[in-house]
């Protein structure tokens, strides 16, 4: 099959990544799939980034100029799980109710009580994390890297849970606007809001370098000031401040990468980027970075010497333009890593 696959040619529509002819057994990089945003607060429509990315895949041209062959390590998308994407629907209506009686000021046992509903879906995102964790661990012992790909940020809790079981110690590169340290958001334990407050449980978690940060609550400043250095944030705006007063961007790159150890996952939430390339994503947030800026950034991370161990990308947005950029950032990313670890 390898022999008759043509890179150059027309991108095959034929159910996996960028219509490359990948199997399970013949790939080296597995990408998971989480439908999945039942607690997001303001835009939805993540659950379906899944598809949006997959169905964009097949027209990106495979030539990359970092890792011109890395197509051939094998990439294949395992099939988008029907089941948690039907349960999403569920307890996105469910959480909706809990939101809307949150934002009227009102607590959640007035009548009718939703305290059970919120223990029923803090029990669905527990259910979700213990599958990925599953399939991800599956994967690892059969000597595979693993991506995922989200839904909303909440999904990799699983993922790094399993990373953090062959690592003792590895740090997250995380691009986001938001700093998601916050605690058990609007109740909901594992919501996208929570996902690095939950990582930072895990012990293995060695440092957490955050990028592009730009919305943020007091108490979340207060736990990355209180960290000692295990959680670093670069704020978009003194990011900016540097890029205009003549700091040049490499310069920035290295100080960041400075902080991280050997082994690095890559968390992309891309409304870490400038809203013009993800308009459609969960919750936008003017100002950001630019896509070359995050490869540069990437690119950089590998030059020096530390190992890419798994990425995940979250919070790409139910539209043809997301799903382009989403495809273009999970092909760079998946060649990065194959680069990183190939060293």
């Amino acid at each position: 099959m390898m022999q008759e696959y043509n890179p150059s040619g027309v991108g095959q529509a034929n159910g996996n990544l960028f219509g490359l002819p990948f199997t399970y057994e013949s790939a080296n990089l597995i990408v998971f799939c989480v439908p999945w945003e039942v607690t997001v607060s303001y835009g939805a429509g993540t659950a379906n980034a899944p598809q949006r990315i997959l169905d964009a895949s097949p027209q990106l041209d495979l030539f990359d100029f970092d890792n011109p062959d890395g197509w051939k390590q094998g990439i294949f998308m395992m099939e988008i799980p029907q089941d948690i994407l039907e349960k999403n629907k569920y307890y996105r209506g469910l959480a909706a109710k809990i939101i809307e009686r949150l934002e009227q000021g009102q607590p959640l046992t007035d009548s009718p009580d939703l305290t059970p509903v919120l223990t029923e879906i803090n029990q669905a995102g527990q259910q979700v994390n213990q599958w990925l964790f599953q399939q991800c661990q599956q994967a690892i012992n059969n000597n595979k890297r693993v991506a995922v790909i989200g839904g909303d940020h909440s999904i990799p809790l699983g993922y790094f849970q399993a990373l953090a079981v062959k690592y003792p110690s590895y740090g997250i590169l995380h691009i986001d606007a938001h700093a998601d340290l916050r605690d058990a958001y609007e109740g909901f334990k594992f919501s996208h809001a929570s996902i690095m407050f939950n990582a930072m449980k895990l012990p293995q978690i060695s440092k957490l370098v955050q990028v592009g940060l730009r919305d943020i609550c007091q108490d979340e400043v207060q736990i990355i000031e209180q960290s000692n250095r295990r959680i670093v944030a670069y704020y978009d705006p003194a990011i900016k401040q540097k890029l205009y007063s003549g700091t040049t961007w490499m310069e920035l790159c290295k100080e960041i990468i400075s902080d991280l150890p050997e082994f690095v996952h890559i968390s992309f939430d891309v409304d870490g980027l400038d809203p013009k390339l993800c308009p459609n994503t969960g919750t936008p947030v003017p100002g950001g970075l630019e896509l070359e800026q995050t490869f540069c950034l990437f690119r950089e991370l590998v030059n020096s010497g530390r190992k890419i161990i798994g990425f995940d990308i979250c919070e790409v947005g139910d539209a043809e333009w997301d799903g382009n950029v989403g495809a273009r950032i999970l092909l760079k990313l998946a060649n990065l890593m194959d680069l990183s670890l190939r060293r």
